[in-house]
């Protein structure tokens, strides 16, 4: 009888055997590995968060852009109003995660995340996604646009080793903001904040969403008594005229949202061409998507710079 290929047979299970349990073994190592854990503190609480996480789901368009600048990979977005400047993160590579204000918590509890990150249009959920995973909250104060940044950054530099870097970039861009506040700041000339919705008017002032305009970068309102609002101020063309600015930021968000007229269709008229900013040629349209959807991110923060700074020019 020969008894070779019984033996080599039994030999190739054992070798297979013993290979399937390294493997598994390794795999969990892996997984049961321990990482350092940090306390996050954030407005809606404090999170245990293990540094340098494996699995991360991000809400925010603005955590998503730093991210991204930092070189860390996210694993779950919200692709639907994704900015065009962030487009990548509409590739396969990326899962779907719900929109802005109804996340997918189905897809988002079977991909086992170690890490969720958020900001205000999820404040309402925090908790459904906190028995998830840790989720921390990470917004910009309308009232302290760089010092919330600031501390968005650190945060982040904070979890996934980057604080040299977030350093680096913070000292960048905190020079770039001081110069333009002291030259916006010697301008005699006010500025009127609009936002242009489909047909529709709103005008934003101190302390608003857009508040940055006037705080840091140092424009002076046109009309200090704008009712602040999360919407805005509903506004007419007789109002802009009244006001007469001298310089116009307008924001489209048909842009973002789909419209059939867009702001400079709505700005075409006879009533805003009697206004000062109409005719210094001082009407300037900000990258919506940015400005309405991911202010506060580090690529973002430099693209808004980059939009005041054309009414310096």
């Amino acid at each position: 009888m020969n008894f070779k290929k019984p033996l080599l047979l039994i030999i190739a299970i054992v070798l297979t055997a013993t290979m399937v349990a390294c493997s598994n073994t390794a795999n969990d190592t892996d997984k049961g590995e321990k990482k350092e854990m940090v306390t996050i503190e954030h407005q809606l609480g404090k999170t245990q968060v293990a540094k340098n996480p494996d699995t991360i789901v991000v809400f925010d368009y603005a955590t998503l852009d730093s991210l991204n600048q930092m070189g860390v990979e996210v694993d779950g977005v919200v692709k639907s109003t994704m900015p065009e400047y962030l487009e990548k993160y509409n590739g396969e590579n990326y899962k779907d995660i719900g929109t802005l204000f109804e996340p997918d918590f189905e897809k988002i509890y079977s991909m086992d995340p170690d890490l969720i990150i958020i900001s205000g249009r999820q404040a309402e959920v925090y908790d459904d996604l906190e028995d998830i995973a840790p989720t921390i909250y990470l917004a910009i104060d309308n009232e302290d646009y760089l010092g919330s940044f600031s501390q968005n950054l650190n945060t982040l530099g904070e979890i996934f080793d980057k604080q040299d870097f977030v350093e680096e970039k913070l000292v960048e861009i905190e020079d770039v903001v001081s110069k333009v506040n002291d030259k916006a700041s010697a301008l005699d000339k006010e500025v009127l904040i609009v936002m242009a919705n489909d047909g529709a008017l709103s005008a934003y002032g101190v302390d608003s969403r857009f508040n940055v305009i006037h705080q840091e970068f140092g424009f002076d309102p046109a009309d200090k008594n704008i009712e602040v609002s999360n919407h805005g101020h509903n506004i007419s063309f007789e109002y802009i005229v009244e006001t007469n600015p001298d310089i116009m930021f307008v924001i489209d968000r048909a842009e973002i949202t789909g419209g059939s007229n867009t702001a400079a269709q709505i700005l075409d008229n006879e009533l805003v061409e009697m206004t000062s900013a109409y005719q210094s040629n001082d009407i300037y349209y900000l990258n919506a998507p940015v400005w309405y959807t991911a202010a506060g991110g580090l690529e973002g923060t430099n693209i808004m710079i980059k939009d005041v700074k054309a009414a310096l020019n």
